[in-house]
């Protein structure tokens, strides 16, 4: 009988079944030391692995605080006020602020006349000159005229504004006012009240009271400007525009 050499093949279905058994080996400790690998050591997350912090859009949007009925509502209602605290035939001027005090006060003037059948005279005041952060702005202001109907001498003055923030704008009216005559008094009707005074001014009529954060953005569309009545408020966090001019 012939012996086996050292260099003797085995036979192919033998070598087949040898080359398949150790790679099947090798497979699964090579699993093994990787479930071991991740349990030793666990992977952080690369930068396209962390999770992705985005704006909330929902955050960004403005919110309304009147609307068209309700902005109404709320000059019927000072119209009514100032009815009551001057009855006729006391005289009465109302003089709206540039640029949507204007337009206010001629609503409270249609509104008086239609309640109580007269006619208040109508005013409009620019403050552009009288305002105390003229060299901060750094920039020539936009002066627009003002306007008095009548001599406001001896009347009661009723300055109109959208929005009352600081103060600080009320106090360049009061300013300007003085320069048209001498008022028997001088009173404020504002469509918002939002707080944050920097002055100790405060408004005799008032649409709506509106606690807000220092940034927030509040904003008075009327459809003589904007096409459309309504207030509306955006989040000053999220705010990417300049913010209205401070009053």
């Amino acid at each position: 009988m012939q012996e086996a050499t050292h260099g003797a093949r085995l036979p192919v279905g033998m070598l087949s079944a040898v080359k398949h058994a150790w790679t099947l080996n090798r497979s699964r400790e090579a699993g093994k030391d990787k479930v071991m690998a991740d349990h030793a050591c666990p992977r952080i997350p690369g930068p396209s692995h962390r999770a992705r912090v985005t704006a909330d859009p929902a955050a960004d949007a403005a919110v309304s605080l009147l609307t068209a009925d309700d902005l109404r509502r709320a000059l019927t209602r000072i119209a009514h006020e100032i009815i009551e605290q001057h009855p006729a035939p006391r005289p009465i001027v109302l003089v709206g602020m540039r640029t949507r005090g204007v337009p206010l006060a001629e609503r409270l003037a249609a509104l008086i006349e239609e309640i109580e059948g007269r006619r208040v005279p109508v005013g409009a005041l620019d403050i552009s000159l009288h305002r105390d952060d003229l060299a901060q702005r750094g920039v020539a202001p936009t002066v627009q005229p003002s306007d008095f109907p009548v001599s406001i001498d001896g009347a009661v003055v009723v300055l109109v504004d959208d929005v009352l923030f600081t103060g600080r704008s009320i106090r360049a009216a009061l300013d300007a006012l003085i320069d048209y005559g001498r008022p028997a008094a001088i009173q404020l009707a504002v469509l918002i009240d939002r707080g944050h005074r920097e002055l100790p001014i405060r408004p005799d009529y008032v649409g709506k009271n509106v606690p807000t954060q220092r940034a927030d953005d509040v904003r008075v569309h009327l459809s003589e400007s904007d096409g459309a009545d309504g207030v509306s408020i955006r989040n000053g966090a999220f705010q990417r525009e300049e913010p209205h001019d401070g009053r």
